[in-house]
C-alpha cells in the first residue's frame, strides 16, 4: 500500500479543500471548508451556476442588503457542502463567519441558520459539523450547540488551554493547526528547520491527543494545516487528519512503510485534568504568545477572505441585474 492507503488504516483522512475533483480523486472520509477555500471554489467556472443560484435565492430575502449578502454567503457554503456530501461517506465542516468569533449570540444565530438551510435540502445534522474559531465566545457557543445536537468543529486551535476548554465544553471535534504553530516558532526562534519529531506543532497535537485519551474525553482530535509530510507521518494514528490535495498526492506517491505514532493505549506522562473557567482561560491565552497571536491572525485572515468573497458575490449580483 502507498502511504495514503496505510494512513487510512489508522486515521480518518479528511480533505482540506472545496475542490470536488480533488475530493473525488483521493476519496477521504470527511471534508472541511473555510472562507479561503470557498473563495477559491467560487471563482472556478464549474461553480458558476451554483453561485448564480445562490445569489438569486438571496435576492428573494426581504431584509437589508447586508441580510441578503449574509443569506447568499450561507447559501453558497451550504450549496458547495452539499455537492461535496454527494461524494464522501462522512461529514462536511462548514464555517461560521469569522467576524462573529467574539460574539456568542451571533455565532449561535448563524450556526442555527446554516443547519436550517441543510435541513431544507434534506441533509441531516449527523453529516454536518459547524466550524467555529476557538475563542472563549466560540467555545461557549459550541457548548450550547452541542446541547442542541448540533455538533461542532472548533478551529484555529493553537494552545493547550483552548483544547482543555473545548473538551470541558463537550465539543465534538477540534482542529489544532500544526503548520501555523511551526511557522510561529521558526519566525521567533531564528531556526529554519525542525526535525519532524521535534516540530512544535506535532508536539502540541501529541500532547492534546494524549491528554484527551488519558482523561477519556470523547472530543475528536483532527490535526490540520500541515506544511510537510513529516508532520503528517509523526501524527499517524491521530483520530483524524485534514490534509490538502497537494500533500494527499505526495502521500499517495510514496510506497515506504508508515509507522503508527499516536495510539490511545500509549502511556505517556500523566497530565492533570484542567477545568478552564473564563478568567483562567483568558490568562492562559495571555501567557501563550503563540496561541494568542496565531488565533487573532487566523481570524483576521479568514475575515479578509470572507470580505473578498462577499465582493465577488456583489459583483456577480450586479452583473445578473444588468443582464
Amino acid at each position: 500500500m502507498n502511504k495514503l492507503e496505510q494512513l487510512k488504516t489508522m486515521t480518518e483522512v479528511v480533505a482540506d479543500t472545496g475542490d470536488i475533483d480533488a475530493i473525488a480523486q483521493f476519496k477521504p472520509q470527511d471534508a472541511t471548508t473555510n472562507p479561503s477555500l470557498l473563495l477559491k471554489a467560487a471563482q472556478l467556472p464549474k461553480y458558476r451556476n451554483l453561485v448564480v443560484n445562490c445569489i438569486r435565492a438571496a435576492q428573494l430575502d426581504n431584509g437589508s442588503s447586508q441580510d441578503q449578502l449574509n443569506t447568499c454567503m450561507d447559501q453558497l457554503s451550504v450549496a458547495i457542502a452539499c455537492e461535496i456530501l454527494q461524494i464522501i461517506p462522512g461529514r462536511i465542516s462548514v464555517e461560521v463567519d469569522a467576524r462573529l468569533s467574539y460574539d456568542t449570540d451571533a455565532t449561535l444565530r448563524r450556526a442555527r441558520h446554516l443547519m436550517a438551510l441543510f435541513e431544507q435540502r434534506g441533509i441531516g445534522s449527523e453529516r454536518i459539523l459547524i466550524k467555529i474559531a476557538s475563542t472563549w465566545e466560540g467555545i461557549q457557543a459550541a457548548r450550547q450547540l452541542e446541547q442542541e445536537d448540533i455538533q461542532c468543529n472548533l478551529t484555529l486551535l493553537f494552545g493547550f488551554s483552548q483544547a482543555a476548554a473545548c473538551a470541558d465544553a463537550g465539543v465534538f471535534l477540534i482542529s489544532p493547526f500544526v503548520g501555523r504553530i511551526l511557522d510561529w516558532h521558526k519566525k521567533h526562534s531564528g531556526r529554519d528547520h525542525y526535525p519532524p519529531e521535534q516540530d512544535p506543532g506535532v508536539l502540541s497535537v501529541t500532547r492534546i491527543y494524549d491528554y484527551y485519551k488519558q482523561h477519556t474525553y470523547n472530543t475528536v482530535v483532527m490535526g490540520a494545516s500541515f506544511r510537510n509530510l513529516g508532520e503528517i507521518e509523526q501524527l499517524a494514528g491521530c483520530d483524524k487528519l485534514t490534509i490538502s490535495p497537494a500533500l494527499l498526492a505526495q502521500l499517495a506517491a510514496e510506497e515506504s512503510p508508515l509507522e503508527r505514532k499516536l495510539n490511545p493505549n500509549n502511556r505517556s506522562a500523566p497530565q492533570a485534568m484542567l477545568i478552564e473557567p473564563e478568567p483562567r482561560f483568558r490568562w492562559s491565552m495571555n501567557e501563550d504568545a503563540m496561541a494568542t497571536e496565531k488565533l487573532a491572525e487566523g481570524i483576521r485572515n479568514f475575515a479578509v477572505d470572507q470580505r473578498q468573497l462577499e465582493l465577488l458575490l456583489v459583483k456577480q449580483a450586479d452583473l445578473l441585474t444588468c443582464a
